[in-house]
């Protein structure tokens, strides 16, 4: 096994421990603000623990809500209410390993089909199960090769 290929391994495995936290909805209010109101926290006291006003703890919730807070932010409030910061990127596709695999085939695609039009304006056109060969095997060649225009 290629290092880049235990790489992908690697991470892949702790991406899917994720993916059950895909079905968790973020409250509507954002995480800060739910938390606190369970709690029973006033915005004051948690401005109290954040050396921050009534104000701040305001904005902090605000920005949570639409995006905007960085990372820092919420893991300082969560080090005040005694909690951490998990976050990570869930694949859309399930794996790294299905994300690669859609892109090499993409890019597969397009090499192969690029060269099948240059060939059929020449007269050399192939067959429809030729060019579905060509593009399995540049989809392997680009998976085993990972080159960077894979990404472009």
């Amino acid at each position: 096994m290629g290092k880049q290929s235990l790489m992908i391994q690697q991470l892949n495995n702790k991406l899917l421990s994720f993916v059950t936290l895909k079905q968790v909805a973020v409250p509507p209010t954002g995480w800060i603000k739910a938390i606190r109101t369970t709690l029973g926290m006033s915005m004051q006291q948690l401005g109290n623990k954040l050396s921050v006003t009534k104000q701040g703890i305001l904005d902090i919730e605000k920005r949570e809500n639409d995006g905007s807070i960085t990372l820092k932010s919420l893991r300082e409030v969560g080090r005040v209410l005694d909690m951490e910061l998990v976050y990570g990127f869930i694949p859309k596709d399930g794996s790294l390993d299905t994300l690669i695999e859609k892109k090499a085939m993409e890019l597969a695609s397009k090499i192969v089909l690029r060269t099948s039009n240059t060939m059929k304006l020449e007269d050399q056109e192939n067959s429809k199960k030729r060019i579905e060969k060509a593009i399995k095997e540049r989809t392997e060649d680009i998976k085993n090769n990972m080159p960077k225009i894979l990404w472009d």
